[in-house]
């Protein structure tokens, strides 16, 4: 009986199409506006708002510390996914929209927090109610499409922030238009998510027993890449202010780094279908490494697009293909090892900006240093435990 009850709204469930469509928006609006309009926004608002290096990162750290939270009331307490997506989404464009209506460093930070929670219930909302419809219309492999999403809203978030620079906007017009289109966008996919609101994901208890240590290593890996890839996701945009004066040239590296996310995912499916998620992992870990050191050697305009398509084109596809070696070392723990790797980079990412704060008088060089010896000594630790392990 209550199988059935469970089952009963499946057959008015949307086409792949919808979902993918429907998801794309989503991880559009919550990550390249909720979490990543920020960064770069963040040249813009040094420059109009007087905001500091060190101010910077207290917020981009407000927002992580938010997303942190919001991702953890999910784990404690399951939203209804087509009720997280659609409230996600209209709290993502509310709080977007205060960022250009004050200019007071306590409402933005209070601002960027709640707006990481909101980004936090969409990403968990996408994944539980777009996941099933695709797996149920046997195409599961769309879930690449729906990621891409993350990709082409940071690219649209760069090349707003791009015309914007170039119109000479100011970040409060600029804050003010971003939440306009979230708004719009929001309420492009509200009906179709409204007549599945009473959708409710299958609980069950949290899987007891303990991991392996290859589990657990990975979990400190998956924290390492948290820290190594944020410090340039944050201030790339802020480095190509301080080394090329004219906006209509530094402001395409945001635009670059979010293409670069968009396209990875369908690069690797193509092209790199036999490669293991370990191998992906780690390959993809040491050429973001190369994109965070490059940008603090050598600050100019071909350092910082070689730096942009590092960073951009393998930070997605490690999400991905850590989520997957969670799957395969977890077995019955799976939802557990996922949820404690999900911890591990919310706490990596929340570190990347502090540990900036505290050498912002030496500006980012010993921050990407330590994240790039982070993510070489992950992909050597990953390495070694494949090795030891019965699989490669």
């Amino acid at each position: 009986m209550l199988l059935n009850a469970s089952l009963k709204p499946l057959p008015a469930s949307p086409t792949e199409t919808t979902a993918v469509w429907t998801g794309m928006i989503g991880l559009a609006v919550a990550m390249g506006i909720g979490r990543f309009a920020f960064t770069p926004l963040l040249p813009v608002m040094q420059q109009d708002a007087g905001l500091t290096l060190a101010q910077g990162s207290w917020l981009a750290t407000a927002n992580y510390a938010g997303y942190l939270g919001g991702a953890a009331i999910c784990m404690v307490a399951p939203l209804r996914p087509a009720r997280a997506i659609q409230w996600g989404l209209l709290s993502t464009a509310v709080f977007t929209l205060g960022m250009g209506l004050t200019g007071n460093f306590v409402l933005w930070f209070c601002l960027r927090f709640l707006a990481g929670a909101a980004s936090a219930f969409v990403l968990v909302g996408v994944s539980a109610w777009v996941m099933p419809i695709l797996a149920r219309r046997r195409v599961p492999g769309w879930s690449g499409r729906v990621f891409s999403g993350v990709g082409i809203g940071i690219c649209f978030s760069g090349l707003i922030s791009l015309a914007a620079g170039a119109a000479a906007l100011g970040s409060p017009a600029t804050w003010l238009l971003f939440g306009s289109i979230a708004a719009l966008l929001t309420f492009v996919p509200w009906r179709r998510l409204a007549m599945d609101a009473g959708w409710a994901v299958s609980g069950g208890e949290p899987e007891r027993g303990r991991l392996s240590g290859h589990a657990w290593l990975c979990v400190l890996c998956y924290g390492a890449f948290g820290y190594g890839y944020i410090i340039p996701a944050t201030y790339l945009p802020a480095l190509a202010r301080e080394a090329i004066a004219n906006p209509a040239i530094f402001g395409w590296v945001w635009p670059v780094f979010g293409a670069a996310a968009a396209i990875s995912t369908v690069f690797v499916a193509r092209c790199l279908p036999g490669l293991s998620p370990r191998r992906l992992w780690i390959a993809g870990q040491l050429v973001l490494a190369i994109g965070v050191i490059v940008p603090v050697c050598a600050a100019d305009l071909f350092a910082l697009m070689i730096a942009a398509m590092c960073v951009g084109g393998t930070f997605v596809v490690i999400t991905m293909a850590g989520i997957q070696e969670a799957r395969r070392l977890g077995g019955a723990h799976g939802q557990r090892l996922i949820a404690m790797k999900t911890t591990a980079f919310a706490l990596g990412q929340i570190a990347g900006p502090l540990t900036v704060s505290l050498f912002h008088e030496r500006g980012l060089m010993i921050p990407s240093l330590v994240s790039a010896a982070g993510l070489v000594a992950s992909s050597a630790a990953l390495a070694i435990s494949a090795r030891s392990s019965s699989d490669k």
